[in-house]
């Protein structure tokens, strides 16, 4: 192993994951700075009080809320057919598939299209994110 450089704490494990040391550079990624380091300081408190950092809140609430419990119904309604209506679960659908095999698998097409609302819903409230925060720095 090569010797690590001054004020480089990366723990040497001679592990093949060990390719990213502290000391990359004069320059920290913008991810890594503390709050003292962070040369645009944010007020936390007054964008909490900003009417449109609440309504972004809200926004959020009522897709999340909703996409989850529709999931998790939509989730469980498989064994719970299965176990109180398996004669309807039985019933051939095309060949030898039954309603169970159909169900069960449009639950793979249903969480990829959730995924897919929420991401591109999730693109707009990042783009309010990024209004909001333009707001305030300074």
């Amino acid at each position: 192993m090569s010797p690590q450089p001054p004020g480089d704490l990366t723990p040497e494990s001679a592990a093949p994951t060990d390719i990213a040391p502290l000391g990359r550079g004069p320059l920290k990624p913008e991810h890594e700075k503390t709050a003292g380091e962070d040369g645009t300081p944010v007020n936390w408190d007054e964008i909490a009080a900003d009417a449109d950092f609440k309504q972004l809140l809200a926004a959020k609430v009522t897709f999340i809320v909703p996409a989850t419990v529709f999931f998790v119904i939509y989730y469980f309604a498989l064994p719970f057919l299965v176990g109180y209506h398996p004669e309807l679960m039985m019933k051939k659908v095309w060949g030898e598939m039954n309603w169970a095999y159909l169900f069960a698998l449009s639950q793979f097409f249903m969480a990829w299209i959730v995924a897919a609302f929420y991401v591109v819903v999730a693109a707009g409230w990042d783009r309010k994110a990024a209004a909001l925060l333009a707001k305030y720095k300074h």
